[in-house]
């Protein structure tokens, strides 16, 4: 891997990124990664302060990784299940950074539970932050991003989206959920990519595999049958920066997975500040 630094005259300078998700975890990472390329970038979770969460990380830690490192970053605490929430985020980056060039969408709340126990109120808020969360900010910074005539929008999916084949067995037992979360995702996507292509935006969803992460460990999805399947994060945050920096014209409409893209591209993924 390369030196882990902010490059302030980067391939990103001048540009406008916002990272939903960015307390901890492969959010805080790709803030952290398109900042080394010189972007700056707004970071955007429900936790900003400790001990608002029972999982470890939050918003101002990621800044702070970032300013430390000589990179420029604001904390934007936001409840992406409100559309008032969705709307006073992309005000508050306008006001602080300009208008955004980069939106990631990462942000997610993840219940694992089979369809027969599936509350109405959990599969309504799955819904809402993964799947129409960003749709909504998809279209409040389109407008910007066409005007342009430039933009770039990734949203962070997972294998999950992938349609389960038989043999069934109890892998993924009370994943369906989720895995519609992320099948609608990947379709919006590639239907945006299309929509958007003459107006010079990319469009693009890159799922990081199994990745350690605090979200991850608390729902016990890293055990001993797939230990051997975790990731580093510093591919999905490289994938990431990738999808979100290259020719629009040619990278766009991708349901990417993190490890085969960058070797696609011969990259190999840098150290994180």
């Amino acid at each position: 891997m390369t030196s882990a630094k902010i490059n302030p005259n980067g391939p990103l300078k001048g540009k406008v990124a916002l990272v939903t998700g960015a307390s901890r975890g492969i959010g805080a990472a790709i803030a952290a990664r398109l900042a080394m390329e010189g972007a700056r970038v707004a970071v955007s979770a429900r936790t900003a302060e400790a001990g608002e969460s029972r999982l470890p990380g939050t918003l101002h830690e990621t800044i702070d990784r970032i300013r430390a490192a000589g990179g420029e970053a604001v904390l934007i605490k936001a409840d992406l299940a409100q559309a008032r929430e969705r709307e006073r985020l992309i005000e508050e980056t306008l006001m602080a950074l300009g208008e955004v060039d980069i939106l990631i969408n990462n942000a997610a709340i993840t219940y694992f539970s089979p369809v027969t126990e599936f509350t109405e109120k959990r599969f309504k808020l799955m819904m809402e932050v993964q799947v129409y969360a960003p749709f909504h900010l998809s279209q409040l910074v389109l407008p910007g991003m066409k005007a342009r005539r430039s933009g770039w929008i990734v949203n962070i999916s997972s294998p999950a989206g992938i349609d389960p084949k038989p043999p069934y067995g109890t892998r993924g037992h009370g994943g369906t959920v989720y895995g519609m979360c992320k099948a609608a995702l990947e379709r919006f996507s590639t239907g945006l990519a299309s929509e958007v292509f003459a107006d010079g935006i990319a469009v693009n969803a890159v799922s990081p595999g199994l990745v350690d992460t605090p979200g991850v460990a608390v729902h016990g999805l890293i055990n001993e049958a797939t230990k051997d399947r975790v990731q580093p994060i510093e591919f999905i945050a490289e994938a990431t920066y990738r999808l979100a920096s290259g020719d629009p014209a040619v990278l766009t409409g991708r349901i990417a997975y993190a490890e085969p893209l960058l070797a696609e591209l011969g990259l190999t993924p840098s150290a994180l500040i």
